[in-house]
């Protein structure tokens, strides 16, 4: 497979096989995700790597605060701010994933999770099935393996270019392996249960993980939201 073939068959997947991946495919996947380019070859990132009981027990601890999280969602205000405060619910991460989309982009963002629903066939206001649908990532998706990643906050943004550079290659070359990738942002809500089981630099803050196995067949999966075209991109010249 060149790199054109793996760029159109990569999606993110949101359904994996029970099957483990082998010690030696996964390290090359990560090796050669590891020849990417970085801002004066400092490659300002650090992997944490989940799999087995580990895994597990990071996966039932973030079900957990979600579970939790959703049903003081539903709570009056003064109780909603209690219950998070003392129910250990709020998020402890190193960055807010639920940012604030401009107009332009969340119409986009809009689409993609509308038609991530249409193809599970979930209605708009079927918040039962919805709130499942979310905890699916907390569940990383029953993915054998789990990438978590952390950039050095020192280098600001360049950092987390650096580090999304290294996350394509990496997917990239889990396509060639036939492995599946789904980059997940909400992984980096809660910090706290991922951090505990790593050896951790102070200056490194968890950006994102990314959920890794063999992709199952299953209707989710053939879900890829389409792209914007060149033309949409492209900035006009000024007259």
């Amino acid at each position: 497979m060149n790199v054109v073939e793996a760029l159109h068959t990569r999606r993110s997947i949101r359904q994996f096989e029970d099957r483990e991946i082998p010690a030696d495919i996964l390290n090359r996947v990560i090796q050669h995700g590891l020849q990417s380019p970085s801002g004066c070859n400092v490659q300002p990132y650090r992997i944490a790597i989940a799999s087995g009981d580990i895994k597990n027990q990071i996966k039932q601890d973030l079900s957990a605060k979600f579970e939790k999280a959703s049903k003081v969602q539903r709570l009056p205000l003064p109780l909603k701010i209690w219950q998070g405060v003392t129910g250990g619910v709020l998020p402890d991460g190193d960055y807010n994933p639920d940012v604030k989309y401009p107009a332009e982009l969340k119409s986009r963002k809009f689409d993609c999770g509308m038609g991530l629903y249409d193809t599970l066939e979930i209605e708009r206001k079927d918040y039962v099935a919805r709130t499942a649908q979310m905890r699916r990532n907390f569940e990383f998706f029953d993915a054998p393996v789990v990438i978590f990643l952390f950039m050095n906050d020192k280098l600001g943004h360049y950092s987390a270019l650096d580090t999304g550079i290294f996350m394509q290659s990496l997917m990239l070359a889990a396509v060639e392996e036939g492995l599946g990738t789904c980059p997940q942002a909400a992984l980096a809500t809660w910090g706290s249960p991922i951090k505990r089981h790593f050896n951790l630099e102070t200056d490194y803050k968890l950006l994102c993980g990314i959920s890794l196995g063999y992709p199952a067949e299953h209707v989710v999966n053939t879900y890829q939201p389409e792209k914007r075209s060149l033309e949409s991109v492209s900035l006009s010249a000024k007259a």
